[in-house]
């Protein structure tokens, strides 16, 4: 016998329905959701590269209008650890030319009226290391040696743990010509009066080195001291 269909079962079905379909669309919705959640939150994660911290931007000795004087582009084409070690060589270099200068000026002007060497060195600065007593020579190799061991071990990478392709490799955490020598206590601790500071020792070197090599020049050309010159 067939039953009569009953009404309360259609509408217990279509009720069934609809409620199926609001919750494949709420399941759908939240995947959604969760999908544009992951994809911002890998957008997020991504972020930009941090600049170096030792490039051509923050490295001090740069002075208006002329900037950074490279006009062969050395230190735009260097990485990070190469452009430290030009800041290395550069400041050496104008270290030992300002000692330079002041020895060239000190020495011809106090020549044969100091009790060093028994004022038997005389002439200009350029013949002087010649004269001076072979025991000299030893005391000046050992400090040279005792003070570029010390640089070395501070600011260098050892030669075990360097890698074959990047020989001279420095230390991360060094800042170049930061040996940590300052007997009158005259770094400061703000960073911009540190970087103030910096960039004249930078000048002052520059100015020496430019200076010692013309020292050398002029005392070749006539064989007279640089005092001499500038008294005569």
């Amino acid at each position: 016998l067939l039953l009569p269909p009953n009404p309360n079962s259609q509408r217990i079905n279509s009720t069934i329905t609809i409620t199926m379909k609001i919750a494949a669309s709420i399941a759908l919705l939240a995947t959604s959701a969760s999908a544009f959640s992951s994809f911002g939150a890998k957008k997020a994660a991504a972020k930009a590269p941090a600049p170096p911290a030792f490039s051509v931007d923050t490295i001090p000795g740069a002075l208006p209008p002329v900037g950074i004087f490279d006009p062969l582009g050395l230190a735009e084409k260097a990485n990070e650890m190469t452009l430290k070690r030009y800041r290395e060589a550069e400041l050496t270099h104008g270290r030992v030319s300002m000692l330079a200068v002041v020895g060239f000026l000190v020495g011809e002007a106090v020549e044969s009226k100091t009790f060093l060497f028994n004022g038997e060195v005389t002439g200009p600065a350029i013949t002087h290391l010649p004269q001076v007593n072979p025991i000299f020579w030893l005391v000046l190799t050992a400090g040279i040696a005792k003070a570029e061991t010390e640089r070395a071990t501070i600011g260098w990478v050892e030669p075990k743990n360097v890698p074959v392709d990047q020989p001279g490799l420095l230390r991360e955490s060094y800042v170049p010509g930061d040996l940590g020598f300052d007997p009158l206590g005259l770094k400061p601790e703000d960073a911009e009066e540190l970087e103030v500071l910096q960039t004249k020792e930078l000048q002052n070197g520059r100015l020496a080195m430019l200076a010692a090599a013309g020292f050398l020049a002029q005392e070749l050309v006539n064989g007279k001291g640089i005092v001499e010159n500038l008294l005569n």
